[in-house]
């Protein structure tokens, strides 16, 4: 247990360091690209909501003579959304560097297992195969989308993202470490299976958003976690030696 300690202890410094560094990078990122295109989407979105016509239900009962359902009132009021300006990017920055720590803790766990990361080379190694997992491969069914844009059921979408990232991270492995042609097979056969059985699909693609608009999106998107994952494992590699081989002293210093 005492091992443990400093290693425990190296992991989460390592990941909080490189999180936090990565998600401001990355923070700052989409807020001068992402979060400008989200804007733009969203002044589609309203104008089609606002050129919706009324249900019938509602066309036909006079305001007077309206129904007033408190439950419904109750719910409208509980719907809350972060005001634009600070606080809707305080909460961006926020959020991006909270996902930063919790993927930079996945990265720097799972290297562990191949005995730790040894220079910010072999961090961004890491990295371009969190890339890969997390962004790339469910990407390929699962495109950045904008507000407005149809999208299948969330349920079944989180589904088949999460056994995307699942089996691309089995299947790199088994094709990095597997050290035998079948294993490299068996690997190739996990990345490509998802893909082959699709991701769940929206019944219409009808939407205002201009593609255009879209496109740009999912470029600046995947750039961006492009960004973010190098980052991390740069950040990782190069922080990982430096902060181990002072938890290591650390109990020899205090033993002295």
């Amino acid at each position: 247990m005492n091992g443990l300690g400093p290693l425990l202890r190296t992991i989460l410094f390592v990941a909080a360091l490189s999180g936090i560094g990565a998600g401001a990078v990355t923070a700052a990122i989409h807020l001068n690209s992402t979060a400008q295109l989200i804007l733009k989407a969203e002044v589609y979105e309203e104008a089609e909501a606002a050129a919706a016509p009324a249900p019938a239900t509602e066309q036909a009962t006079p305001a007077a003579e309206a129904p007033h359902d408190h439950a419904v009132h109750a719910h409208d009021e509980e719907e809350w959304e972060p005001a634009a300006g600070f606080q809707r990017n305080g909460l961006t920055v926020l959020f991006t560097i909270l996902t930063g720590f919790g993927f930079a803790l996945l990265l720097v766990a799972a290297s562990e297992l191949k005995g730790g990361l040894t220079s910010w080379r072999e961090g961004i190694l890491w990295g371009f195969a969190g890339f890969a997992v997390f962004t790339l491969a469910p990407g390929l069914g699962l495109p950045p989308e904008l507000p407005a844009m149809p999208a299948a059921d969330l349920m079944e979408r989180q589904i088949w993202w999460t056994a995307t990232a699942a089996a691309t991270a089995i299947g790199l492995a088994l094709m990095i470490y597997g050290r035998s042609p079948l294993f490299a097979a068996l690997g190739v056969l996990l990345i490509a299976a998802p893909q082959v059985i699709g991701a769940p699909q929206p019944p219409s693609y009808e939407t205002p958003i201009p593609e255009s608009l879209h496109h740009s999106f999912v470029v600046a998107s995947i750039l961006a976690s492009f960004v973010f994952w190098v980052l991390i494992g740069g950040f990782a590699g190069w922080l990982r030696p430096r902060i181990g081989a002072q938890q290591a002293l650390a109990p020899v210093a205090q033993a002295a």
